[in-house]
């Protein structure tokens, strides 16, 4: 079942608050997620900016919304009431309201409701469109969204990008991907050194300055159509006796079922970086692009105020 909007969230916290009691904000948002009855996957569905359910920020936005509107009191920091505007729109809206519901409340010289004006206009229509639904996210929510397409743009163009460069480039991006993600040691340094004909072996990186502890590494630079198979990973897994227990075999296109298995029951333990996984790292940790504008989101600084 699909999550409600933010929007959606509104009626069931005036429900929660309808008994009068002041909560934290904290408190409010998980009774609300008990009385929506949200599913384990919904709760744990989170933003990947910044770690926080996505439960918990749409009911964020229906809280600070209602509060604007006078629906609720925040009586004092992070504490909410319910008015008597809020019981207004709980008995009006009993099954649920959405924004321009409420907003028109305020139009009303007879309701308590306080007029508030939305950033976003929406269309006035019965029902909402597809297009409509879309703005319905909390603004952060739309952010990440906006984010995730563009990531999706570009790990298709760093994809198309190794696959276009020769062998020696993608061992020695691999390797740079490996140090900037913090092996190499402590300082975020190590000595690379890129094997040639050494039994599938096409780079290592040193842990520590005498080399005790080691990374080894298998790049397979393959189109989209080509799959990696158990026999490629036999080959690195024989290369790797004598020397280690583990190694990395990373990839730009991807590994066929029966490598998956190979991999997940021999003694050696292979990490599999398949094209999808090595495109997200190369973004995450800044290997192969580059930062083109930033944005700051900024709350309410309560301390400020109180």
């Amino acid at each position: 079942m699909t999550m409600p909007n933010w929007e959606g969230f509104m009626i069931p916290a005036l429900s929660v608050m309808s008994d009068g009691v002041v909560r934290h904000r904290r408190d409010l948002r998980s009774l609300v997620a008990e009385l929506m009855e949200l599913s384990h996957e919904q709760r744990t569905d989170v933003l990947a900016s910044s770690g926080q359910p996505k439960y918990e920020n749409r009911t964020g936005w229906a809280i600070s919304f209602l509060t604007n509107v006078g629906a609720l009191d925040r009586v004092k920091r992070g504490h909410y009431q319910i008015t008597e505007a809020g019981r207004q729109v709980l008995a009006q809206f009993p099954l649920g309201a959405r924004e321009r519901d409420i907003r028109a409340l305020g139009e009303d010289p007879t309701s308590s409701i306080r007029p508030y004006e939305s950033t976003t206009r929406r269309q006035q229509s019965a029902e909402p469109s597809a297009a409509d639904d879309a703005t319905l996210l909390p603004p952060t929510e739309q952010v990440q969204e906006g984010i995730e397409r563009i990531h999706t743009e570009v790990a298709a163009g760093l994809l198309e990008r190794l696959q276009g460069k020769h062998p020696e480039f993608f061992e020695d991006a691999v390797v740079r991907l490996l140090l900037a993600m913090g092996y190499g040691g402590a300082t975020g340094a190590g000595n690379v050194t890129s094997f040639s004909n050494d039994g599938g072996i096409d780079g290592v990186i040193d842990q520590d300055v005498l080399g005790l502890s080691r990374v080894y590494i298998q790049a397979k630079r393959y189109a989209d159509g080509n799959t990696v198979g158990r026999p490629d990973l036999q080959a690195f897994v024989g290369a790797l006796s004598g020397k280690a227990d583990s190694g990395v075999f990373i990839t730009t296109s991807r590994f066929s079922d029966g490598a998956k298995t190979y991999a997940q029951n021999i003694p050696t333990r292979i990490i599999l970086i398949d094209g999808k996984r090595l495109t997200d790292l190369m973004i995450r940790y800044g290997v192969g692009v580059q930062v083109k504008e930033t944005y700051k989101v900024v709350e309410i600084d309560e301390d400020f105020f109180a």
